[in-house]
């Protein structure tokens, strides 16, 4: 295990309420390609706050990466309708185009 993710798994333990800790952690995992990992974290960064816009997107990628085409949709419209009451533009309009991207295949 890389030192990297073994300190993000501290810090996730040492304060396990902070949704940037988990996503920092999801993060890792999605560039290892750990997909079950980086969706577990996704899944926790959104328990903790339902309106991290950006952890929908890259939890979608997770779950496109695990093969899960279906879940990474659903888990992209909630994430839409999360940007859109936070105002947060950009990351609505990514996830609309890999919403489509996903509808194409």
């Amino acid at each position: 295990m890389s030192d990297r993710l073994e300190r993000l798994r501290k810090l996730t333990e040492i304060d396990p309420d902070d949704p940037l800790t988990h996503y920092g952690l999801a993060l890792e995992y999605l560039k290892l390609e750990r997909w079950d990992d980086a969706i577990a974290s996704f899944a926790r960064t959104l328990e903790i706050d339902p309106n991290y816009s950006a952890a929908y997107y890259h939890k979608a990628r997770a779950e496109i990466g695990a093969a899960r085409p279906d879940e990474a949709a659903a888990t992209l419209r909630r994430g839409i309708e999360a940007a859109r009451a936070a105002g947060d533009m950009k990351t609505e309009q990514e996830m609309r185009e890999l919403l489509e991207t996903i509808a194409a295949s």
